[in-house]
């Protein structure tokens, strides 16, 4: 699997959304360095009880939408 992340907007924003969506993930789940996306997609994963990919496509759904959590 690809753990890359490709976002459209800066993770600083995507991390924002992420707060505000899930109110249980705190700044320290989100610590994101580039090259250890498996890590930071491992601790969401366990988070959300979801798998990996569809955390993934979450996250990358979530950076497209300009400002616009669901």
């Amino acid at each position: 699997m690809n753990y890359q992340l490709k976002l459209q907007s800066p993770w600083s924003e995507v991390k924002e959304l992420i707060k505000e969506v899930n109110h249980e993930i705190t700044d320290e789940d989100l610590t994101y360095e580039p090259g250890k996306e498996k890590e930071l997609l491992q601790r969401l994963s366990g988070k959300m009880n979801k798998d990996i990919e569809s955390v993934k496509g979450w996250i990358e759904s979530l950076s497209g939408n300009k400002g616009i959590a669901y």
